[in-house]
């Protein structure tokens, strides 16, 4: 979250950020709470420091030997004032933190200015899309010929927006991943392998709670208070929730696998058919915790870590600077890899790489100590997708299609299936013995 300070002594600015984000909310409240709570406070500090006075003057007429009954009294009134005064400076503050919590991170100097997705600036691009001299199919026509991707029996399982993958399609979604946690592993990350079910406290430090509830999947049941992972940054994030780190600890970068849950409240209608927008997918995930002045390093580093994996598998992409009404409500800068999909002739979303500075380290209670320095500094804290699994899969089939309907696996990919160089459809059904 902001800084309160920041926040009361730049309205203006915030007002501003909210209009170049597209988000309305109304400020008023903020600023009144803000003023009621200070006040109130005053009025505490006012009343301790006359407490004080009381105390100190008992000391001195106890040794004078005067009676100091009327003293202690008056020490007993002002007690019951704060007293009185406390629940309410604590109820004014828990309306603060709420309004609070839904504003969010202030786009920096460097994001673009915009009303759309439209207004998002190209960076880079890399590779060229492949020229098919035959009639191209979208992935879920070719995952159907090949009898490795069965949408149908997965809604019969679970409901629409969820995929079933099969033989081949199973096993080249296992490659993934291994294929990007050893590349990642080999470029210095840390992998971990977080819990998927967290608290409301873990969801709250990463920015998905309060305001994102209805994206989300929540655990029912009594006494329960959990719920399914968005994306393993959450996860990742908060294990140093709460947490003074060392610097000389700093920067930590990790890496980890996980399925990710969505509820894609928004997205009724958009992206219905195939693998692109579903409940649940896996995604192998960066999180960097930084040092200030080492984030925006780290971000650039991060955002070229995720590229290496699309450069090893030779899909061509591009790297697009999102805008203010573009950009994520925790990011502070936010870079987009988009893979080409041959199918739609476009580049989609595979990768969102964001610097958060100190908007989720707040939150969370992030800290890093300095040696020799009284007191303790908000760390910075960076996440992007190095890559949502899912995607890069259906970015394989479009991509790699031949004209026979087969696939053919991407070389750096064939190690982890043994050496197997084309995906076929199956020629029998498997014996189970």
């Amino acid at each position: 979250m902001l800084d309160r300070k920041f926040v009361r002594e730049n309205m203006a600015e915030v007002e501003q950020m909210l209009a170049n984000r597209k988000t309305k909310l109304d400020l008023a409240e903020l600023g009144r709470l803000d003023e009621q709570r200070r006040e109130l406070q005053h009025k505490v500090e006012s009343l301790r420091h006359e407490q004080k006075q009381a105390s100190e003057k008992i000391a001195q007429v106890k040794k004078e030997g005067g009676d100091v009954k009327a003293v202690i009294q008056s020490v007993g009134v002002i007690s019951e004032r704060i007293k009185a005064m406390e629940p309410e400076l604590k109820q004014i503050d828990e309306q603060y933190d709420a309004l609070l919590m839904v504003v969010p991170n202030m786009p920096g100097p460097e994001t673009p200015v915009g009303q759309s997705e439209a207004d998002n600036v190209e960076l880079r691009k890399w590779g060229e899309p492949r020229a098919f001299d035959f009639e191209v199919k979208d992935h879920v026509d070719v995952g159907e010929g090949l009898d490795i991707l069965d949408m149908p029996r997965a809604a019969k399982l679970s409901g629409a927006r969820f995929t079933l993958l099969k033989g081949d399609g199973a096993r080249l979604s296992r490659a993934l991943v291994n294929f990007m946690l050893e590349t990642h592993a080999k470029n210095g990350y840390r992998e971990i392998a977080p819990p998927f079910l967290v608290n409301s406290p873990t969801m709250t430090g990463t920015g998905q709670l309060p305001k994102f509830a209805e994206d989300l999947f929540k655990v029912d049941g009594k006494d329960k208070d959990l719920w399914l992972i968005p994306t393993a940054e959450v996860p990742v994030t908060n294990i140093f929730r709460d947490e003074i780190l060392d610097e000389g600890d700093l920067p930590k970068a990790m890496c980890a696998f996980t399925p990710c849950f969505r509820s894609e409240a928004g997205a009724y209608g958009k992206d219905t058919r195939g693998m692109i927008r579903v409940h649940q997918f896996d995604k192998v995930e960066l999180v960097w915790i930084t040092k200030p002045d080492e984030s925006e390093a780290a971000h650039e580093r991060l955002t070229r870590d995720a590229e290496g994996i699309l450069q090893a598998l030779n899909l061509p992409y591009r790297v697009m600077d999102l805008c203010t009404a573009d950009i994520g409500f925790s990011a502070r800068r936010c870079y987009d890899l988009e893979v080409w999909l041959p199918s739609q002739q476009a580049y989609r979303e595979i990768s969102s790489c964001s610097n958060c500075w100190d908007f989720q380290a707040r939150r969370a209670g992030i800290r890093y100590k300095s040696k020799g320095q009284k007191g303790t500094n908000f760390a910075h804290t960076l996440n992007g997708s190095g890559l949502a699994v899912g995607r890069t899969f259906l970015a394989i089939l479009e991509n790699y299609q031949n004209a026979d309907g087969t696939v053919t696996i991407p070389e750096a990919l064939r190690p982890y299936m043994g050496g197997q160089e084309t995906i076929e459809p199956p020629k029998a059904e498997p014996t189970v013995i």
